[in-house]
């Protein structure tokens, strides 16, 4: 356990890449109670950014409301041994004590690979925000720096959750996978598993099962 946090959280899979934290959000952090993130981003953005390394755990707490855990998950920006290139990213997983309605989990920006097969095997997920995108760059050629719809789509057989929810898409040119493709890919996967995802409008707000 990584110590009791206020509750005005903000959970960062890393900072060095603008499409995850751009120079409004960077403007942002320092309003934050607190800011989780991976331990080499806690060392650059200091301040109130706390590393969490994967399986560690801190709690969001603020008087007269329910504490939430956040425990942080493996990432992989890329393809194997990427890391010294890519950076360390991290995902999260939020749990309220005593709620059996499973947790909201958030992939971050990765690859799918085995850190995230173990995400099943130790929570059971109510949501999962995946960040998709396809990401690829020309001087990389096919290598992928986040997943497909088609990745999504197999770690959603093993993951179950209630509901999934596609993120990191669109808006930037190294995005290969928009959501009309995600879409198309989706619509060929089993309908169990089809039947899980949900596309947000922009700017909307939403209510999701658990």
């Amino acid at each position: 356990m990584a110590g009791v946090l206020p509750v005005d959280v903000v959970l960062l899979s890393h900072d060095h890449h603008a499409d995850n934290l751009d120079d409004a959000g960077r403007a942002l952090l320092p309003s934050a109670g607190a800011v989780l993130t991976t331990v080499a981003g806690a060392r650059r953005l200091g301040g109130s950014a706390r590393g969490l390394r994967a399986w560690e755990t801190a709690e969001l707490a603020a008087s007269g409301r329910p504490a939430v855990e956040v425990t942080a998950t493996p990432a992989r920006h890329g393809p194997p041994l990427s890391r010294p290139v890519t950076g360390a990213v991290v995902g999260f997983a939020l749990r309220r004590p005593g709620r059996d309605d499973g947790v909201l989990w958030i992939s971050g920006d990765t690859v799918l690979f085995r850190g995230l097969r173990e995400v099943a095997g130790r929570f059971d997920v109510g949501t999962a925000l995946l960040h998709l995108g396809g990401v690829r760059f020309p001087v990389t050629g096919p290598l992928r720096y986040s997943m497909t719809a088609r990745q999504a789509v197999e770690l959603c057989g093993v993951l179950r959750p209630r509901t999934a929810v596609p993120v990191h898409y669109e808006g930037w040119a190294h995005f290969r996978q928009g959501r009309a493709a995600a879409a198309a890919e989706l619509a060929r996967a089993p309908a169990d598993v089809r039947e899980r995802f949900r596309w947000l409008p922009n700017g909307e707000p939403v209510d999701l099962p658990a």
